[in-house]
């Protein structure tokens, strides 16, 4: 028998530019394939960083140029998942907090069965300051969080 019998159908990997992160995404292509599932892609921009005044830009400029980096960048990784034969994935990119649109709003709005990410996309500078996006979600996520540490021969990421 497995130790996990659990079919997930519909699996969200938040992604945040980080090595870590899109290991996650490989591996979850290969979870998506075993179960037949969609995965949903997700960026998520983080708010409280626009409140500080870059060179006089306004927020909606900032907001805007980052969400035009975000669509970039997720389409890179839509289009690298079809040239592997992987299409069943959506991408998002939403605006906030990430700890709360990950662990809480957006998987309640999409239905997600499993939260699949990297274990920290931050250097640890960034996590002692902010914390880490990870250590949250997996605190506070009512579905199933994997948090993935190694690549798909189960090596650690270099």
């Amino acid at each position: 028998m497995k130790i996990m019998d659990q079919e997930y159908e519909n699996i969200l990997v938040p992604v945040d530019g980080s090595a870590q992160a899109e290991m996650a995404l490989r591996k979850a292509i290969a979870v998506a394939n075993r179960n037949g599932a969609h995965i949903d892609l997700l960026n998520v921009i983080d708010t409280r960083a626009m409140s500080y005044n870059f060179a006089g830009m306004s927020d909606g400029s900032i907001a805007y140029q980052l969400v035009d980096k975000a669509k970039e960048y997720l389409q890179s990784l839509l289009e690298q998942a079809k040239q592997d034969g992987f299409e069943n994935l959506d991408i998002h990119i939403r605006l906030g907090n990430p700890k709360t649109v990950i662990s809480f709003d957006f998987p309640r709005d999409h239905s997600n069965d499993l939260i699949m990410m990297g274990a920290s996309g931050m250097s640890r500078l960034q996590r002692a300051m902010v914390g880490s996006v990870t250590s949250f979600v997996k605190r506070n996520a009512a579905i199933d969080v994997l948090v993935v540490r190694t690549d798909l021969q189960a090596r650690p990421e270099e």
